[in-house]
């Protein structure tokens, strides 16, 4: 593939890593040859970088593998997935799921992102409906104020919450961003 093949979303190998496209812009300056500027993230490490490619510039376009596997349970740093239409279990290290692993819970269904099949990202569902653990009590009268609070959910993740979510109380969180959305009845 070539620079004028990009397109948000694609992947592709650079330095013997795989690279997936969050951005570009096609750049034809008044003087000087094209170039087009990216901004690609690491599928590996979630590190995100600028680079920048002269126009038809070559490079090889990864091919990614993406299906649906249900969580099963952890032992240390190692969660096991399992592929719901074969039934085979995978064992994914924390390091390959990153961040993620703070909303994982039996039966979460997640989407396995694999190249030549390695593992490259673990991608969960963008909401979850998590069960309040842990949170002080909210005082009576001051809700006028709008203020927040931090509460523990189920899996163990800590997320900024209103006053009035109490103990019990079921939410929906971003997983993408870390925030509270709602509660749910």
């Amino acid at each position: 593939m070539d620079t004028s093949d990009f397109r948000n979303g694609l992947s592709m190998i650079l330095d013997g890593e795989i690279y997936q496209i969050i951005e570009f812009q096609h750049v034809k300056p008044g003087k000087g040859g094209a170039f087009v500027r990216s901004k690609l993230k690491n599928l590996r490490t979630g590190a995100t970088t600028e680079k920048t490619f002269r126009a038809g510039e070559k490079m090889d376009q990864a091919i990614l593998e993406r299906g649906k596997m249900n969580f099963l349970y952890n032992q240390g740093d190692e969660y096991v997935f399992m592929n719901m239409d074969t039934y085979d279990q995978v064992t994914i290290p924390a390091t390959a799921i990153g961040s993620a692993v703070k909303y994982l819970k039996d039966n979460t269904e997640v989407e396995v992102c694999s190249h030549n099949g390695r593992i490259m990202s673990v991608e969960l569902p963008m909401s979850m409906e998590l069960e309040v653990t842990q949170t002080d009590p909210g005082l009576r009268g001051d809700t006028a104020s709008g203020g927040s609070k931090p509460a523990t959910v189920e899996t163990g993740a800590v997320i900024t919450v209103p006053l009035f979510i109490n103990v019990g109380d079921r939410i929906q969180v971003d997983t993408r961003t870390d925030t509270y959305l709602q509660r749910v009845k």
